[in-house]
């Protein structure tokens, strides 16, 4: 009866709640979307220089992006799942 009683005790709980795990899933998705929007605009010619490199998209919503990204999953991590 002690051990059945041990075991109840110790049943493992997640650290996170569904609440914290959706807001972490937003935030990796705007951080993959910020440098999925960063990428390119490179050549294959190391002669030529493209200006494309410096698009406001780029420079600075990408950038952007990734910070708020950041940011809500520093939200997620400090979200109490138990409070509405």
């Amino acid at each position: 009866m002690g051990e059945k009683k041990r075991k109840d005790a110790t049943k493992p709980t997640f650290v996170f709640g569904k609440k914290n795990y959706k807001w972490m899933f937003i935030g990796l998705g705007c951080i993959a979307l910020g440098f999925i929007l960063m990428a390119g605009g490179g050549s294959d010619d190391p002669n030529v220089f493209n200006p494309e490199i410096f698009s406001w998209r780029r420079i600075r919503l990408a950038p952007t992006l990734v910070l708020i990204g950041f940011g809500i999953q520093i939200y997620a991590i400090l979200l109490n799942p138990d409070k509405e």
